[in-house]
């Protein structure tokens, strides 16, 4: 079961096309001062059906259809309003360069901008909770540790989900629990329906058989980690034994994917690194004036299967070639490295590992061999990030907030690790579509990547 209801993406894209066309109505309404006729909508809905799924594709890029989104509405009204500035810019380049349509409507489009604004704020906010509203369904919580408090504190003060704990049964504490008292009253006495539990903990042994006793009551189960995922979108590390690896892990080729994957690199890096070539001569000649240096760095990273590569980039710091070592405190960023960096222009050669197939677009971040050395003694499983090829850009870049960057941080990592394994059990190419979007997203929002 999923306590977020995946039908809510594709609720809100329906509605948005809806009031995307209820917004042209009126538009044409106050724009001409009468009820358009059925010429004038004709005229005008074969181009902006176009602009309908463009415009849709801005709102999926801002996010406006991911779960934090649906659930954080006090954002809602400045990022529709930015991806409703960003459509209206789209819609005048529209016209103006395809003038097939015939029709450029100057004063109809700053209309729209705002009826479009108002009435698709309104939908989301007012509307859309009516057909999402639903009783929530009654559970009892049984697991351990910061993962179960993170998933009940989080279920519990979040209104859209389907679920909420009544109660909460720690398996660390056993020796108090009295399986009628605690959960066979409850489930009858608060009608629960579902019982959330950690399966893959060794404690849960000793109550399996009276749990197995519930399912003649319709009580249904569910996997503790499987929610905790659907919520999280990572992976919790204090689920990882062999058994989850060799259940969830596999090397075996998926050719349509495989093929989809490095056809997808090979086109774009190759499009994209002749488009950057036109940036060149400019990195150049600020890198010259700065400090007279090399224009380009070249450094060792871990790629697929531990084989070291060599990433190039724009030269930001002061030692061009690392030749493998990492934090060298006499290696400092140079002065326009620090503009490079922020604007992300420094990443613009590893295109060209793209290429090669050094790297992918999407995947893990390549990380400097001696961290690396130090993680895989520290950090239990560390090393199967490097089961796959890594990438430009990737989940753990997109959602795991408190990056280490250049410093050892074992306990970030550790976070950073859960999103990798997230990306390696649900990798596929919808997936790596989706984060390349959500990376556009990122850059033309400064946020980085």
């Amino acid at each position: 079961m999923h306590i977020l209801s995946r039908k809510e993406p594709i609720v809100l894209f329906l509605g948005d096309i809806l009031f995307f066309s209820i917004s042209l109505w009126f538009m044409l309404f106050f724009r001409y001062a009468e009820v358009p006729s059925i010429d004038k909508i004709q005229q005008h809905i074969v181009p902006f059906s176009f602009l309908f799924i463009i415009w849709s594709l801005v709102f999926f890029i801002a996010g406006l259809y991911e779960k934090r989104a649906i659930l954080l509405k006090n954002r809602l009204p400045v990022t529709l309003f930015n991806a409703q500035v960003a459509n209206s810019m789209i819609a005048v380049l529209f016209f103006y360069l395809i003038p097939y349509f015939v029709i450029t409507p100057k004063t109809g489009l700053f209309l729209y901008l705002v009826i479009s604004f108002i009435l698709v704020l309104c939908w989301r906010i007012y509307i859309y909770p009516l057909f999402g509203s639903h009783k929530k369904e009654q559970a009892i919580l049984i697991g351990s540790g910061e993962v179960m408090e993170e998933l009940k504190n989080e279920v519990n003060t979040n209104s859209r989900y389907d679920l909420h704990f009544i109660s909460s049964i720690n398996l660390d504490d056993l020796s108090s629990f009295d399986f009628k008292e605690d959960i066979l009253n409850r489930i009858y006495s608060d009608d629960v329906q579902v019982i959330v539990v950690d399966l893959g903990s060794d404690k849960i042994d000793s109550i399996l058989a009276h749990l197995y006793n519930l399912i003649f009551s319709k009580v249904k189960f569910v996997d503790m980690y499987k929610i905790y995922e659907d919520i999280f979108d990572r992976v919790p590390l204090s689920l990882l034994k062999y058994s989850w690896f060799l259940e969830n892990i596999s090397l075996s080729p998926n050719v349509v994917y495989d093929i989809l994957k490095r056809i997808t690199d090979v086109i774009l890096s190759f499009i994209l690194g002749l488009i950057s070539l036109t940036i060149y001569p400019f990195v150049y000649i600020v890198i010259k004036l700065d400090d007279g240096g090399s224009l380009f760095s070249y450094q060792v990273r871990v790629g697929q299967n531990n084989r070291n590569i060599s990433i190039i980039k724009f030269r930001t710091m002061t030692i061009a070639n690392d030749e493998g070592k990492w934090g060298q405190k006499e290696n400092k960023i140079t002065r326009i490295g620090k503009f490079l960096r922020k604007t992300r222009i420094d990443e613009l050669p590893q295109l060209w590992n793209v290429l090669k197939g050094d790297i992918s677009l999407i995947g893990p971040r390549p990380e400097f061999p001696e961290p690396v050395k130090r993680y895989t003694d520290e950090i239990p499983y560390y090393n199967i990030r490097h089961i796959i090829k890594p990438g430009l850009s990737g989940w753990a870049q997109l959602y795991h907030e408190r990056h280490p960057h250049h410093n050892v941080d074992t306990k970030e990592t550790k976070n950073k690790l859960s999103y990798d394994l997230y990306y390696i059990k649900n990798r596929s190419f919808i997936l790596d579509i989706i984060i390349a979007l959500k990376t556009i997203k990122a850059l033309l929002s400064r946020g980085g990547v």
